[in-house]
């Protein structure tokens, strides 16, 4: 059983950003590194957090993020700098070559993904599409 953790934010990378190519298929910053580190000492029978995506908004899909107690089958774990995050099966070609950020500020706390795969975001920045 899953339990909600955090919010996201989608972000369309912007034409003047360059993507660093990679063989994994999310990239998460130091930032984002902390953070989950911080979350997986709170729950230290979790697996790491599970990302995935869901049909919801006004632009057709949102990500979700929860923490894992066990892989699914066609799941994918990415380890880097000592935290797993696990891929459901269902979001890992619209999470291909993104980078999962953590980012703080006065009025909020979120992880924000710039995926250059996104063809459009709607105004709040809750839903996106390919």
């Amino acid at each position: 059983m899953a339990t909600r953790v955090v919010g996201a934010t989608i972000r369309a990378v912007s034409k003047k950003r360059t993507m660093i190519p990679t063989k994994a298929p999310l990239i998460l910053t130091n930032s984002a590194v902390k953070k989950v580190k911080e979350l997986m000492l709170e729950k230290p029978n979790m697996v790491g957090l599970k990302i995935g995506v869901k049909t919801r908004g006004c632009n057709g899909l949102t990500y979700t993020l929860d923490y894992c107690n066990d892989k699914g089958k066609f799941d994918e774990i990415v380890e880097q700098d000592g935290v797993k995050v696990v891929i459901d099966a269902k979001a890992q070609l619209t999470l291909l070559g993104t980078e999962m950020d953590y980012v703080e500020d006065k009025l909020s706390a979120e992880f924000v993904f710039n995926n250059p795969n996104i063809k459009g975001t709607c105004g709040c920045g809750e839903s996106f599409s390919v």
